[in-house]
């Protein structure tokens, strides 16, 4: 059995699921991929495809003709996209080889469909890895090997409304990150193949037993079947205290409701722990308070829907820009009153910008605060907008001055319920606090849904009665965040209302 590149980066990550990648496919995949994944999938299809135009009139290989790369290689064939190549006991495809005349060997291109970001060290370590281990591999079949170059989006690039391909893509040699890495690289590839010859799944734990949830691996609940689902990894920010994490699952402690009183925790862990002991939830009041009290009447409670374009649609914007496309809103224009719903749509094919600020203008109260969850979020693309249309910079401006985060009431640990299982998204507050709302049951359930739903209307995907009824569900998806946060805001006030009563008695 070979050993393929993309069975290498998962054993990188960990061994135990790589394992079960090969030998438990149905495992591996028993969810099936999300929207948010084949968005990922399709998107990296289709950069790998631009960046082809980088070095035009190449050859493209058929999946898995190593014997074809092979004759090609050996005439010396100038440009090959996709080439495939295979030893004894591993298997690889580049995106790219260009035949270099001057240095007399291939220079090799790997394409991902990514900007350099705030990770880009962790980024870069795995391309790196990436692409030593493709050159291990061209090595061991005797291609005359030259550079080895990372293709990637250029997030400075901003788009005229036609795609540039020289400047959207940037070109970064990568030979003096990759090839110290070969030796290493090679001591791995030879461990992880005899790994995945073995009859049977290696003795668990996996190596995300001492990682937090969010960075375990597929298959961590199979691997590691004693793992409760509300554990000790679900203690927040407990991936940044790898010590602590590692101390609890030593000592035997996995289940959050096992964790001692004297265990050395923070005080939001601490918080969090009681709650899931008591079975109730854990009320910080003052700071709670607090918060409330900086909400000011009338009150709009705002979510936007976007688009995050890897290849820019529209003039003004750069690689993985979001295109906001729609917006609901529940307006609260005094205590006990009914909210107003307001929403807005676009579904034409030219850019939504100026029709989104217009709309979002007739929507939005002059004055009072605006409530969102994950500030950031609604204030990045309001800024955006501000910089595509600057003469909207005022009005963009006031909003984003008047946003207030409900996450921060979870986030901060003033309401800590176990139902929450330490997280802090609306999917997982609003059931806990507001029974009787529930994203169960509709057409799109989560953003990277309704994002793929508008890409497939705006692009013609669907038939005129299917863009239709997606419309409609667009619509009830997002209206239900915004009434999420007005029923959650009204929950926070309940509980602040009952403790006080209870405390005066």
């Amino acid at each position: 059995m070979k050993l393929s590149k993309t069975n290498y980066l998962v054993y990188r990550d960990c061994a135990h699921n790589a394992w079960v990648k090969v030998h438990k496919p149905e495992v591996y995949r028993a969810e099936p991929l999300s929207v948010f994944e084949q968005a990922i999938i399709e998107i990296g299809n289709d950069v790998d495809v631009r960046a082809r135009q980088l070095f035009p009139g190449g050859i493209l290989i058929r999946r898995g003709d190593a014997v074809g790369t092979a004759q090609l290689v050996a005439e010396r064939a100038q440009i090959l996209y996709q080439p495939v190549f295979e030893t004894e006991r591993y298997t690889t495809a580049c995106d790219i080889l260009v035949w270099n005349g001057t240095s007399g060997a291939y220079d090799l291109y790997e394409v991902k469909a990514s900007t350099s970001g705030d990770d880009r060290k962790a980024k870069d370590d795995l391309y790196a890895h990436d692409i030593a281990f493709q050159a291990l591999v061209l090595r061991e079949n005797g291609v005359p090997l030259g550079r080895l170059h990372l293709v990637r989006l250029n997030g400075d690039y901003v788009s005229d409304g036609t795609l540039d391909i020289d400047r959207l893509f940037t070109r970064e040699d990568f030979t003096d990150r990759a090839t110290p890495l070969f030796e290493t690289v090679a001591s791995e590839m030879d461990a992880a193949h005899d790994l995945i010859q073995l009859a049977a799944l290696p003795a668990p734990p996996c190596t995300c037993i001492y990682k937090g949830r969010s960075s375990q691996c597929t298959t961590f609940a199979y691997i590691n079947p004693e793992v409760p689902d509300y554990s000790v990894h679900d203690l927040t920010r407990i991936g940044t205290s790898p010590k602590k994490l590692k101390a609890l699952v030593n000592d035997g402690i996995l289940a959050i409701t096992d964790v001692p009183a004297d265990f050395d925790l923070s005080l939001p862990q601490r918080h969090q722990v009681e709650a899931a002991q008591r079975r109730r939830p854990y009320v910080d009041l003052a700071p709670l308070e607090a918060f409330l009290s900086e909400i000011r009447y009338p009150i709009a409670f705002l979510d936007y829907e976007t688009f995050p374009c890897a290849l820019p649609r529209f003039a003004g914007y750069g690689p993985f820009n979001h295109v906001p496309f729609q917006f609901s809103m529940h307006v609260v224009t005094e205590p006990d009153g009914e909210p107003i719903h307001r929403e807005f749509l676009y579904t034409d094919t030219d850019c939504p910008d100026q029709p989104f600020i217009d709309a979002l203008k007739r929507a939005i109260p002059a004055e009072g605060s605006v409530i969102v969850w994950n500030k950031p979020f609604e204030r990045g693309i309001n800024a955006k907008l501000a910089e595509r249309q600057p003469h909207e910079q005022a009005f963009l401006d006031n909003v984003n001055g008047r946003i207030i985060d409900l996450m921060d009431v979870f986030s901060a640990q003033m309401v800590v319920h176990p139902g929450f299982h330490g997280k802090t998204s609306i999917k997982w507050v609003l059931p806990a606090l507001v029974p009787r709302l529930s994203y169960k049951g509709l057409a799109i359930q989560e953003g990277a849904t309704a994002s793929e739903t508008w890409n497939k209307i705006v692009t013609g995907e669907l038939e005129p009665a299917e863009a239709s009824e997606a419309a409609r569900n667009l619509l009830t998806y997002c209206g239900l965040d915004s009434l999420a946060m007005l029923e959650i805001w009204r929950a926070l006030l309940a509980i602040v209302a009952a403790r006080e009563i209870r405390e005066a008695g």
